[in-house]
């Protein structure tokens, strides 16, 4: 029997492609291949590709300083475009009854690291920082502030797969009766530390990601953020099925042959009571690393064959990492409204496919189904064998 059906009634968007969901869209099936900066701030003397958020970023004065980072800025920012669906929720339920889930890997740590630099060189620490604001929590204590909720509010951190798995928690509070709305989602912010930590596992590209490519050599690093308020009323988007699982083959490599990859998605697809042919296209996880790649294509291939259209979009929005999850689902939730003619999300890389993973259908820019998208499948996959895939339907 299918699950309750939960619904993602508004988005609110910030990310290297925009800072609202308009501007995404329309970065998002522009036929124009991207460019990717690179940038010698986020360590200085080294220049790595990123993908940040350029745009002015909300205003931090209504939130305590313990609260204050360029993370909860992010959240700040989406929390904006949905502020009156949120207020409208709160009116309705009472504040105790509207929930927050978000995902994040980085939270206040960029704030830690200027901090840290200046007492390095025997400064002192900037006026505004607080240890507090690189707490995991942070961002949820951040956005229960912003709004004056009571209900529950906090933070998976589950690295790569922590957005994705922040909306599949908001599903699971719903049904369980503990909210009547959740302000779900994740963000994450650039900074040296995450920057340095994947170069030194040889996982950062020199020229920015390269997905399902021949010679990839990694991700480049963005930021962003992404709030969906998920309720029981019906929306334009339904979330009709998540899968989980883990894996745990290694700290930082996925299992081989895609065996926690391919059992989250076919959760997914039980739990949304669909056949694998009702998919219209597949966000991947795609990272542009050797091994997610070739795990995932297997994984994807063995359960879809080359049918379903799919793509990587971390060359247009950089790999936010703990934000990715929820920045992916809101690029499946635009797919899915607006978008009467099921134009695509490209696939871009600077390349050729590599021929050594098994066929799929990728989807090119501008290429459009001719008709709306009706499900779309999204992957999210982290160290240690953390895997997520949400399925969004058109209502």
């Amino acid at each position: 029997m299918m699950d309750e059906a939960i619904y993602l009634n508004a988005l609110g968007l910030v990310c290297a492609l925009g800072d609202d969901v308009p501007a995404v869209r329309a970065a998002l099936f522009d036929t124009m291949a991207p460019k990717v900066a690179c940038s010698d701030t986020i360590i200085p003397g080294k220049s790595w590709p990123v993908a940040p958020v350029t745009s002015a970023l909300a205003s931090l004065a209504t939130l305590p300083e313990p609260l204050r980072s360029r993370n909860n800025a992010l959240l700040l920012g989406a929390l904006t475009q949905i502020r009156d669906v949120v207020d409208a929720e709160l009116a309705r339920h009472g504040a105790s009854r509207v929930a927050i889930v978000l995902g994040t890997s980085t939270s206040g740590i960029g704030e830690a690291e200027q901090a840290l630099a200046e007492f390095h060189h025997g400064r002192a620490v900037p006026s505004g920082f607080h240890v507090r604001q690189q707490e995991l929590g942070s961002p949820a204590l951040a956005l229960r502030e912003a709004i004056g909720s009571s209900g529950p509010a906090y933070v998976v951190s589950t690295a790569c797969s922590s957005g994705a798995k922040a909306i599949a928690s908001a599903a699971r509070l719903l049904r369980a009766g503990l909210a009547d709305a959740v302000i779900a989602g994740g963000a994450d912010s650039l900074c040296g530390f995450t920057v340095a930590g994947f170069a030194s596992l040889e996982s950062v590209s020199a020229s920015g990601s390269n997905p399902l490519a021949t010679g990839r050599d990694g991700i480049h690093i963005g930021e962003g953020a992404a709030l969906f308020v998920v309720t029981r009323d019906p929306g334009p988007v339904r979330m009709a099925g998540y899968g989980e699982s883990s894996d745990a083959h290694h700290i930082s490599a996925p299992v081989p042959d895609g065996s926690g990859a391919r059992e989250a998605m076919a959760q997914a697809l039980a739990r949304a009571g669909l056949d694998a042919d009702a998919i219209d296209y597949i966000n991947l996880h795609g990272t542009a690393t050797e091994q997610n790649d070739a795990m995932e294509a297997r994984a994807v291939s063995e359960l879809f064959g080359d049918r379903v259209p799919l793509s990587s979009t971390k060359r247009l929005t950089g790999h936010a990492l703990g934000g990715a999850g929820a920045i992916e689902a809101a690029i499946g939730w635009i797919a899915l409204t607006g978008n009467d003619d099921g134009a695509l999300p490209p696939h871009w890389c600077n390349g050729t496919i590599d021929e050594r993973l098994p066929p799929l259908r990728i989807a090119t820019p501008g290429q459009k189904l001719g008709r709306p998208l009706r499900h779309v499948l999204s992957n999210s996959f982290a160290f240690g064998g953390s895997n997520a895939s949400l399925i969004l339907s058109r209502c």
